[in-house]
C-alpha cells in the first residue's frame, strides 16, 4: 500500500512525524508536507511562482508552498505512482464545523480527493497536543480498515479525535458538521513604527453543536468521522434564485 502523507503545520510539526511513525509498518509511506506552518491555507494554489521542493535528513520532503501544491505537486509531478491513500494531520488542534473551510490540513485531503485518491485528514481536538499518539492510533487503524475494505470510489473523510489517552476514547461517530457563531471581531494593534496592525480575530465559539454534529462528539469523548463532499452548489436554493431572476419579467 502507497500512503502519502501532508499537513499544514509544516514538514517538522511533531503531529507528522507522529503520523508517519505510526503508518510506517503498513505501507510505503511517502511525506510531502510544507516547508513552514501554512494553517489556514485553505485550498489555495501557489500559480504566481515556480515551488522548490526539498529533501530534509529525515527523508521527508517539504515544499515552498501551501498544502495543496504539496499533495498537488507530489501526485502529478513527483511520484512516480498514484497513491492507494492521502493522510494529511496529524494536525495541533481540531478542524470542525467552519473550520474546515479555512483548514489547510482539510485542503490536503481535499487535494488528495480532487485527484481521486481516498484521503483523511486528521486532527487532535486541542493546542495542548498531549496525545498525537492517540490520533496516531486511530488513524493507523482507519488505514488498516481501508487496506482491509476499499471504499468502492474515492472519499474524503475529515476526523477530529480528542486530546485524550487511548484508553479513554469511547468510539468512534460518523457526524454532520456543526456550524460556529460568526468569528471574534480582529484585534487591532500598532507596530513600532506607528502603522496601524490587524490580527484575524479567533473563531466563534459552536453555535450548532448537538448531538450527532462533530463537535458534540469531541466534547465527549468520541473520535467524529465526517464524510465530505466539494459540490457547494445550495440545491434547495436554485428554484428560488431562478424566481428571483424572473421575477420583473
Amino acid at each position: 500500500m502507497r500512503i502519502l502523507l501532508s499537513n499544514d503545520d509544516g514538514y517538522l510539526a511533531p503531529g507528522l512525524a507522529q503520523l508517519a511513525s505510526s503508518l510506517a509498518d503498513i505501507g510505503d509511506i511517502t511525506v510531502v508536507a510544507p516547508e513552514r506552518n501554512r494553517s489556514g491555507a485553505s485550498n489555495s494554489l501557489t500559480l504566481d511562482r515556480p515551488l522548490s521542493l526539498r529533501r530534509a535528513a529525515n527523508g521527508y520532503m517539504y515544499v515552498s508552498g501551501t498544502p495543496s501544491d504539496c499533495v498537488h505537486l507530489a501526485v502529478t509531478g513527483v511520484l512516480d505512482h498514484q497513491p492507494d491513500m492521502v493522510v494529511s494531520g496529524i494536525n495541533l488542534g481540531a478542524n470542525m464545523g467552519d473550520d474546515t473551510i479555512y483548514s489547510g490540513t482539510v485542503a490536503a485531503a481535499t487535494e488528495g480527493y480532487l485527484l481521486g485518491v481516498p484521503s483523511i485528514a486528521i486532527s487532535l481536538g486541542s493546542f495542548e497536543g498531549k496525545h498525537f499518539a492517540t490520533a496516531g492510533r486511530v488513524a493507523r487503524e482507519l488505514v488498516q480498515r481501508f487496506k482491509r475494505m476499499p471504499f468502492a470510489e474515492p472519499v474524503l473523510l475529515n476526523v477530529n479525535v480528542p486530546d485524550i489517552p487511548y484508553e479513554q476514547l469511547r468510539g468512534i461517530q460518523v457526524t454532520r458538521l456543526g456550524r460556529r457563531h460568526k468569528a471574534e471581531p480582529a484585534v487591532k494593534s500598532v507596530s513600532p513604527r506607528g502603522e496601524t496592525l490587524y490580527w484575524i480575530g479567533p473563531a466563534g465559539p459552536a453555535a450548532d453543536a448537538g448531538e450527532g454534529t462533530d463537535f458534540y462528539a469531541v466534547e465527549h469523548g468520541w473520535v467524529s468521522m465526517t464524510p465530505l463532499q466539494i459540490d457547494l452548489t445550495h440545491a434547495t436554493q436554485l428554484g428560488g434564485v431562478r424566481n428571483w431572476l424572473t421575477s420583473d419579467q
